[in-house]
């Protein structure tokens, strides 16, 4: 399978099936994710859902300095009303976590506003020494809307959750793994490798075990359905606001002159 923004690559897990690895690959912009970006990650979970001697995901980037710095700003800023109900990345990433096989995220470098959405919807979490992970999207006028409000205070409660989201404030490595928002922290060169070791750990197991204990696991830990209704709506009102252009348009300019 070719594709733009990403690869995908199969791995023997020892005696136990593979695993498939998807590789992240727009590393001149840190790995924003566009639309194009969505596209192939919905049509990688369809050919993966079909390969039945895949036991794991491994979701990793070609990057070293960014895991992905989150949503396409200059795609974002023109997002309106009907992106918001259509949940163009928050789609994609629900559709990940209900994914039969497990998955975790390797993160090296930024993990930033839909990076970090994305990597929380992983089931497991491994990240390097150097990684920083943030929920920006206030900053620009927006909110993340992608998952984070649903996902981050059940893996580090509800005032870390609204700190790290209403102030904007970057965490690094080490205490992203003491508030429970990663697994593991390791040295950034053994990152990939020690998220292949924990996706092998996962493909030693019996395969349909593994896959209905993380159904279970997904029901219990579920939010009401009407809650991700709320972030949509909220998102649609916030993409419409003077505010968010005007924050982003400002964001984009100092990005272009870091450039120059």
């Amino acid at each position: 399978m070719s594709y733009e923004t990403l690869r995908f690559t199969r791995q023997e897990a020892a005696d136990h099936g593979f695993l498939g690895i998807i590789t992240l690959d727009r590393p001149q912009v840190r790995n924003a994710i566009d639309a194009a970006m969505v596209r192939e990650m919905h049509q990688v979970l369809d050919a993966t859902n079909d390969m039945t001697d895949l036991r794991a995901l491994v979701l990793e980037s070609s990057s070293e300095k960014a895991f992905a710095a989150g949503a396409d700003i200059s795609e974002l800023k023109n997002r309106g009303v009907q992106d918001a109900l259509n949940r163009i990345n928050a789609g994609l990433f629900r559709r990940l976590e209900e994914h039969r096989l497990p998955s975790v995220a390797a993160v090296r470098g930024y993990a930033l506003g839909g990076g970090c959405e994305l990597a929380m919807c992983c089931d497991l979490r491994v990240a390097g020494t150097g990684a920083i992970f943030g929920q920006p999207e206030v900053g620009l006028g927006i909110l993340p809307g992608a998952g984070a409000i649903q996902r981050l205070p059940k893996l580090i409660g509800l005032g870390r959750a609204k700190e790290l989201i209403l102030t904007g404030r970057r965490i690094d490595a080490q205490e992203a793994l003491a508030i429970g928002l990663v697994n593991r922290v390791v040295p950034d060169e053994q990152v990939g490798q020690a998220a292949r070791e924990m996706a092998s750990g996962i493909a030693r197991q019996g395969a349909l075990a593994v896959q209905l204990s993380k159904m279970a696991l997904n029901a219990a830990g579920r939010s009401d359905p009407s809650f991700e209704t709320v972030d949509v709506l909220a998102q649609a009102v916030a993409f419409q606001s003077e505010d968010k252009v005007e924050r982003m348009t400002r964001f984009l300019e100092r990005k272009a002159k870091k450039k120059s």
